[in-house]
């Protein structure tokens, strides 16, 4: 009997085991769209870091895995590029564009969303046609007035215009503050307050997840805006931005993608980081934005 029971103990113990492998089979078959997926967008970023961390001759061949890691390659491209000075500008034009956007836009779109007046759909109807407008089509006329005011040469004409509000913020935020009830609003004008302060103190943190979303919208928009640094940055590196910097590392090291792919993979990185540690905010802002009209 002792004997029949030992050896009856491995087959009891390997249940469990084809029970994990079936759920592992299980979970693998649910989700092999979504697999793929993400298979289909990380090689890129995976050929890319490999690619980075190569050697000069390396990177030329069809190899995939790199036979020595390069880690120098990054410090490389600090010493032969100005990725600081690039970075920082980028930021200030980010950083700058993206708050005065949320300055100029949220006012407006409040308006259009609460307050009743003659014209209030017709106004609402020019900024969703100004979203039609190539930025291409006013790029002489707009230069010139910039040049007149000697601001060329400098990444303040693509800031300034922020402080009249973004066409696609005013939208996404305007349908975003219709579906607040007006309950709120009309508590806090019983209460005694105007127009501004309702603004402040309810509905602005309630709108919290939409405002989120176009900020983030607009950071990203100019962190890898390359026509405009192109037209109004001028030819001193000092004043260039990332996505000019980065063009113009490319034509001078177009044989050495090792150097290449390191410098896209550190200008990159910091809108992956920002995106992932925003990502909840940002996903739950787009969701919330309705069509409500």
């Amino acid at each position: 009997m002792t004997a029949t029971a030992t050896a009856r103990r491995p087959a009891v113990r390997a249940k469990p085991a084809a029970g994990a492998r079936r759920r592992t089979l299980m979970w693998i078959a649910t989700h092999a769209l979504t697999i793929a997926v993400c298979i289909i967008f990380l090689a890129p970023m995976v050929f890319v870091l490999l690619t980075a961390l190569m050697t000069d001759e390396q990177a030329l061949t069809s190899n995939l895995w790199p036979e020595t890691w390069s880690w120098s390659n990054f410090a490389a491209v600090f010493a032969k590029s100005k990725l600081v000075q690039w970075t920082l500008n980028t930021f200030m034009y980010a950083g700058l564009a993206t708050l005065f956007m949320l300055l100029s836009s949220v006012p407006v779109a409040y308006a259009l969303a609460r307050f009743r007046f003659r014209g209030r759909k017709m106004a609402f109807l020019l900024v969703i046609t100004t979203m039609m407008l190539p930025p291409q089509v006013v790029a002489v006329p707009v230069y010139i007035i910039w040049a007149r005011f000697d601001l060329t040469d400098s990444l303040w004409p693509l800031i300034l215009p922020m402080l009249m509000g973004d066409a696609f913020s005013i939208f996404l935020l305007r349908q975003f503050l219709v579906t607040i009830p007006r309950d709120y609003t009309d508590a806090a004008r019983v209460d005694g307050c105007s127009d501004f302060r309702t603004l402040v103190k309810i509905i602005f943190p309630m709108a919290r997840p939409a405002i989120a979303a176009v900020a983030i919208f607009q950071f990203f928009y100019c962190w890898n805006d390359y026509y405009g640094p192109l037209l109004y940055a001028g030819v001193d590196q000092e004043g260039w931005t990332l996505s000019l910097g980065l063009a113009t590392f490319k034509a001078f090291h177009s044989v050495q993608w090792n150097l290449t792919m390191a410098a896209t993979l550190l200008v990159t990185a910091p809108v992956i980081i920002i995106f992932f540690l925003a990502q909840k905010v940002f996903i739950e802002g787009v969701t919330l934005t309705g069509v409500k009209g």
